[in-house]
């Protein structure tokens, strides 16, 4: 796969605070999808692919199927530029449209929108980030976050760790480091990881990184003295460029080197060149664009000139993260549609629909992604049980390449630290649990 154009101009998010799109208006008969992204800001490189893929999806349903089921989606984007305060915001100016799901693109953002989405009857969606107990449905029934969490993702690179080294006894003793942006997002995994290093026995050493992780040279000579046996990275932006650089500086081994799938997509290696050679990253995803689907988009959406960005990036991991978001939206609007009988679901069937999610098969075959895991959400599991996928980068070809099994995570360890941690927001919050 080429990769052409990665360079992006910095633009302040004040710079470009007039150009968030038009408003649109919304028909009755017409499904709004509103898009909270951030094309400006110090994560734009980041957030830009992955608004494409958002932007993409919608005008491929529109333009392929007329819809769904003959019902136009009507997409708005609000720029955030990663900033929860402005997130929030734009989930205030666009509420009243009577979106069909909302997704926050921040964990950040997600911690403010619970209570809010909860109060307004609107699901939230906030895929593989956000708060990992959300997904006990009986607590927090506003909100999914399948197809894995941060916690399920941590079992799931000890799991990896455990097998390279030859079993997960052969742990004790080992030396694995975490480094991570200091920010709700990046602590998520410390739980699980502090949960699992008294399970298994390793050594775990807490490495906070400050906003924005450009400036890590007091946390690569901690790395240097402690000589950890695997590094595990959850940062974000330009924190995982300059990880990657720094470990390529002393000569740290890459394939010992795993980012979380926040820290796994080009633009945290290709700024490295040959030095990230072997680097590996956590997806729930495959990478690439060799599937139907992005046949089905070069086709109906690059072809016919309406594509969100340049039709060489849509094989990206963050594209390819945004389209999966809209998916599984368009496929619970699907399912809404069909079990109440109505063009234009609302808040309340949209739950119903995310919560009997059931991916199957048959049902990735259609939408053109062969090979994707089951993926089955409950009332009570609104994470789903999916497993994970390691991929490594191969410099000299820039690209991605997938080495392992779908792993699947400790739900064992994991569900019983939600449920605790849910039963105690419930009760700092007063909220009554849903009947399950």
């Amino acid at each position: 796969m080429k990769f052409r154009n990665l360079a992006v101009a910095a633009v302040t998010t004040a710079g470009l605070a007039g150009m968030v799109a038009a408003e649109v208006a919304i028909a009755a008969d017409e499904i709004f999808l509103p898009g909270l992204v951030y094309r400006t800001g110090a994560y734009a490189p980041n957030g830009i692919p992955f608004a494409n893929g958002f932007k993409d999806y919608v005008t491929l349903i529109n333009e392929r199927d007329g819809g769904v089921n003959g019902v136009k989606l009507v997409y708005e984007e609000c720029e955030t530029g990663y900033n929860t305060k402005v997130g929030v915001e734009c989930y205030e100016k666009l509420k009243s449209k009577n979106p069909v799901v909302i997704i926050p693109n921040s964990t950040g953002i997600t911690y403010q929108l619970i209570p809010k989405t909860a109060a307004d009857g609107i699901p939230l969606l906030t895929m593989g980030y956000g708060r990992t107990s959300a997904a006990v449905g009986s607590v927090f029934p506003w909100v999914f976050n399948f197809p894995a969490t941060y916690w399920s993702q941590a079992t799931a690179v000890v799991s990896f760790i455990g097998d390279k080294e030859g079993g997960m006894d052969a742990l004790k003793g080992k030396k694995i480091a975490h480094i991570y942006h200091n920010s709700a997002y990046g602590k998520e995994a410390n739980p699980t990881l502090e949960a699992l290093s008294e399970k298994y026995g390793f050594e775990l050493t807490l490495l906070a990184v400050d906003h924005p992780g450009q400036e890590q040279k007091a946390t690569w000579l901690q790395i240097r003295r402690l000589k950890p046996d695997w590094i595990f990275m959850s940062g974000w932006g330009v924190m995982n460029q300059v990880a990657i650089k720094e470990a390529a500086a002393q000569g740290y081994p890459m394939d010992r080197f795993i980012g979380n799938w926040w820290s796994g997509s080009e633009n945290d290696v290709l700024p490295s060149a040959e030095g990230a050679n072997g680097y590996i990253s956590a997806t729930f995803h495959t990478p690439g664009g060799g599937t139907k689907l992005h046949a089905d988009i070069q086709k109906h959406v690059y072809d016919a000139g309406l594509g969100a960005g340049d039709a060489d990036r849509t094989g990206e991991v963050l594209y390819i993260r945004g389209l999966f978001n809209h998916i599984m939206v368009v496929e619970a609007i699907r399912k809404a549609q069909d079990h109440f009988g109505v063009k234009v679901p609302n808040g309340e069937q949209m739950r119903w629909a995310l919560e009997n999610t059931n991916m199957a098969q048959a049902d990735w075959e259609r939408i053109g992604l062969a090979g994707f895991p089951d993926m089955k959400v409950s009332c009570n599991d609104h994470e789903g049980g999916h497993p994970v996928l390691f991929q490594q980068w191969d410099a000299m070809k820039n690209e991605w390449n997938v080495i392992s099994d779908w792993i699947p995570v400790m739900t064992d360890l994991v569900r019983p630290m939600m449920e605790a941690d849910a039963k105690k927001f419930a009760e700092e919050n007063n909220v009554t649990p849903v009947a399950c």
